[in-house]
């Protein structure tokens, strides 16, 4: 899904750059802890920052709803309202509106394959996981992947190293 990309990015960036620094500095062991510690505070402030003020969470609110009302318009259930979950922002969708069984429950199934959508339900969310901290989590993965990539940056150029041409 196109809102986790930007979180994605900002923790590889971080991490790329903060393992680089762990692993071409000597470092004691608290210092490179207080390094790896601190960007990993970054890339989650990136991602936040992302969901909140740079407006990705208002773009993801933007993107699905207009989706799952014309899903509705197309099945012709105008009295049936989607939103997302608000307060926090979750990727829930929550359905009101008059159906019976076979229509809420078919509703509940289509709605929750909508791009970005987690799972639907009727009236009411149950505790959804908000999307701000998804997006953290997801910073994170990417702050581990960029440290796997300066890992072998490193590995190759300490293999390099060895050549004196």
């Amino acid at each position: 899904m196109d809102y986790f990309w930007p979180s994605f990015a900002a923790g590889l960036v971080v991490g790329a750059i903060a393992f680089t620094i762990v692993f071409r500095r000597k470092l004691s062991g608290f210092r490179k802890w207080l390094v790896l510690d601190v960007s990993v505070g970054v890339a989650a402030l990136c991602s936040l920052l992302w969901s909140g003020p740079l407006g990705g969470g208002r773009r993801f609110i933007d993107a699905v709803e207009p989706t799952a009302r014309a899903t509705l318009d197309y099945y012709e259930m105008t009295q049936i309202s989607a939103q997302l979950g608000h307060a926090p922002l979750t990727r829930q969708l929550i359905l009101e509106g008059p159906a019976d069984d076979f229509q809420t429950s078919e509703l509940v199934r289509l709605m929750s394959q909508l791009p970005g959508v987690s799972n639907a339900t009727w009236q009411g969310g149950n505790g959804a996981f908000p999307i701000i901290v998804e997006g953290a989590l997801v910073a994170v993965s990417g702050f581990l992947v960029g440290g796997l990539l300066a890992y072998l940056l490193e590995l190759h150029r300490r293999y390099n190293a060895q050549w004196s041409w």
